[in-house]
């Protein structure tokens, strides 16, 4: 069974009067059972994780600061919206749900998290609504566990994943790939282990046949036995912080592609919602719906 973590936590406001996005987090799962793609089974509500795993990958410094609400102006200010308890909280539980989606994925083959992608936080410091890097978390989760060796992170948002990229830059069995818009946020980019950086206006042929190659490649040289896709729908042409002009449909065939791959190979992979803001919000809803219907319709 397709296992999605989703807390109502998620659909907390970043800050006051910022309801949109966040409520394509409450309207996603409505979604799904509405149509039959999940029924209430499939969704598993996480918790507030244990702080070891939190700071095996964020400075204990910068962790308890956050925690305890001591972030500096200037630092809080990256992060973007007025810090609460809520929101920390929130971002922990995100966390938690992708650490429980790793193991649920090792038993099925894949397994979501409704939220996450906070591929902005680095190690030490937050950035663009990111405060904990949920992924990258749980690739350390995995590591403690010795529940996998050589990990690969894909990263389909169009912001190059730059927080992950500084987590992992020193760890050779975590392979960072990152394919992003050239001229998106951020403008200062990161080193993953390799960026692909598309041009504006990059349409479905010319994306897909990037990741067709690069993927197959990656799979061949590295052998991961474990991936987490960040899956990101703001590479739609729609899409108000995107430079890029993929279809609905491109966006679709771009999650099949990687989601047979896994499948394919066996790999388990565990999936992070990402970005998304395109002005319609039955858009952005309909192409995350869509990883959903492909996860199930390729693995159950």
């Amino acid at each position: 069974m397709l296992k999605i973590a989703y807390h109502p936590i998620y659909n907390h406001p970043l800050a006051e009067g910022h309801r949109f996005p966040m409520i394509k987090y409450e309207l996603l799962p409505q979604q799904l059972i509405h149509e039959g793609t999940c029924t209430p089974k499939n969704f598993f509500e996480p918790s507030i994780p244990n702080d070891k795993y939190l700071v095996a990958v964020h400075d204990p410094e910068y962790y308890y600061d956050l925690l305890n609400l001591k972030i500096p102006y200037k630092e809080a200010r990256k992060i973007g919206f007025p810090l609460n308890e809520q929101l920390v909280e929130r971002e922990r539980i995100i966390a938690d749900g992708t650490m429980k989606a790793c193991e649920y994925a090792i038993e099925q083959g894949i397994a979501m998290n409704i939220a996450g992608g906070t591929h902005h936080a680095f190690s030490n410091r937050g950035e663009a609504f990111c405060m904990l890097n949920d992924q990258a978390i749980g690739a350390r989760y995995l590591q403690s566990k010795n529940l996998a060796s050589q990990i690969l992170i894909i990263d389909l948002d169009v912001h190059q994943g730059n927080g992950t990229a500084e987590i992992f830059k020193d760890d050779p069995s975590v392979f960072t790939f990152s394919m992003h818009g050239a001229n998106n946020y951020p403008f200062k980019k990161e080193t993953s282990d390799l960026d692909t950086a598309l041009k504006k206006g990059t349409t479905d042929r010319e994306y897909l046949a990037a990741l067709k190659d690069t993927l197959a490649r990656l799979l061949a040289e590295l052998k991961p036995d474990f991936i987490f896709y960040l899956c990101g729908v703001d590479i739609l042409e729609t899409d108000k912080l995107g430079t890029l002009s993929l279809s609905l449909e491109g966006c679709r065939k771009r999650d099949e592609l990687v989601l047979e791959s896994c499948h394919k190979f066996q790999i388990p992979v565990q999936c992070s919602m990402g970005g998304g803001y395109s002005p319609d919000i039955k858009k952005i809803v309909e192409a995350h719906s869509n990883t959903f219907r492909l996860a199930q319709h390729i693995y159950f």
